[in-house]
């Protein structure tokens, strides 16, 4: 039994001697290798490439081991002195000893010490090991995360990810980064498990043009709604069949002028890009990096349009709110006259509360389906508002202004109460 101890420990000594040396080779050091033709740095190029799976068994390996000699100390000592506390006591302290020297620390050093070499020959044992245990490792995350309150690590608490993300919130606890670089480190982690039906932007918030169409409205269309790319649709909105682009537009008008209004939007509609909406966002960047795509219509699981996703919105993700140099902050009400002058009308804000609006105007606007003067203005439309769409409603003229911020949202609405028939 002391012998099948010694083994134990010294198979984990080994597996965290691995599991230091793999924390100090990253990904770029293993490619080098493998270009300087070392032996095994292939091996090690698949190891690095998958982090989170060896380091989760690497870890189990050793806490097995660590455990299985516990045990046989414990019924060595069990065997010469009976069961008794002296027994437990001793083989308590013989096994803290063990475990802090000969798997805490000496093998840490070592792999600290020397990282390439053990971590090439760590390789060459962790990818055949790896095959057979890893669906264990997986379950045992699963099972850990179930009876974690809140919501656990995919890859399990042990992978070089969560350890990141324990330093990078020590490291803003001591004032060393500020509050806002620890959210963007978070948001990067997190951007693997984020769907992209989660960023996108939803099917109601689209502006779309039909294929029969002429290049003069596709373009005004572009202008007014300020989107420099825009879904072509057939038949209807979960028919897209691809997407027409501004710089397309203002090159085929400024050749052939005189077929602006002829010539239809589908002859110059670019193949437009599907994916799934349940594709996780980072895998999505790098394909859209990869392929040079801007925007992708989301599709649902029944076939049917879902939204459509851009590089920018994945980005905010990370970054936040991006804004451009015609955004600015505005007050929720602007009168354009003297206040309370409805004659002349006021300037509010697309998110104020109708409400608000009916108390300025003496009006009751209360609706059941929307809460806001941007959401009864697309509700009458029947369609997003773009600037200069109107409405009337209960003797007021919604009229929306200006689009705000990348996704061209309706910011401000001019709101005027319409001249009375002096017969009513």
């Amino acid at each position: 039994m002391l012998v099948g101890a010694a083994v134990a420990v010294a198979i984990a000594g080994s597996a965290a001697c691995v599991d230091a040396a793999l924390a100090r080779v990253s990904r770029v050091r293993a490619d080098e290798m493998a270009e300087q033709g070392v032996p095994g740095a292939q091996r090690l190029v698949r190891v690095t490439a998958d982090p989170a799976r060896y380091f989760n068994l690497v870890l189990l390996v050793r806490v097995t081991c660590e455990m299985a000699a516990a045990v046989l100390v414990a019924l060595v000592c069990v065997r010469e002195w009976g069961v008794s506390w002296k027994a437990g006591v001793l083989a308590t302290l013989i096994m803290a000893v063990i475990s802090y020297v000969a798997i805490g620390v000496s093998p840490r050093t070592l792999g600290r010490q020397h990282a390439p070499r053990i971590a090439v020959v760590g390789a060459a044992v962790l990818i055949p090991l790896g095959r057979i245990m890893t669906p264990f490792t997986r379950a045992l995350i699963v099972l850990g995360n179930a009876v974690t309150p809140g919501k656990g690590f995919r890859e399990g608490p042990f992978a070089t990810e969560a350890e990141l993300r324990a330093l990078v919130d020590i490291a803003e606890q001591h004032s060393e980064i500020e509050a806002e670089q620890r959210r963007m480190v978070h948001s990067v982690f997190e951007l693997g498990d984020t769907l992209v039906r989660e960023v996108m932007v939803p099917r109601t918030d689209m502006i779309f043009i039909e294929r029969g169409k002429t290049l003069r409205q596709a373009l005004t269309l572009a202008l007014r709604s300020g989107f420099s790319r825009i879904p072509v649709v057939g038949e209807n909105t979960d028919d897209v069949l691809g997407i027409v682009y501004l710089k397309d537009l203002a090159g085929r008008v400024h050749e052939h002028h005189a077929g602006e209004s002829v010539e239809l939007v589908e002859s110059v509609m670019r193949p437009a890009t599907y994916v799934p909406d349940s594709k996780h966002a980072d895998e999505l960047l790098r394909d859209m990096q990869a392929e040079r795509i801007h925007l992708a219509i989301v599709i649902d699981e029944y076939g049917g349009t879902a939204g459509l996703v851009t590089i920018e919105d994945i980005l905010e993700e990370i970054v936040g709110e991006i804004t451009d140099e015609y955004d600015e902050d505005r007050e929720p009400v602007q009168w354009l006259g003297e206040p309370g002058d409805l004659a002349a009308g006021a300037r509010v804000t697309a998110r104020l509360d109708l409400d608000e609006l009916g108390e300025l105007f003496s009006r009751d606007l209360e609706d059941e389906d929307v809460e806001t003067v941007g959401g009864l203005l697309a509700k009458m439309l029947g369609k997003v508002p773009i600037p200069g769409a109107s409405v009337e409603l209960d003797g007021l003229s919604l009229t929306a202004e200006s689009a705000e911020g990348r996704r061209r949202r309706i910011g401000t609405v001019l709101v005027r109460e319409l001249p009375r028939d002096p017969e009513d």
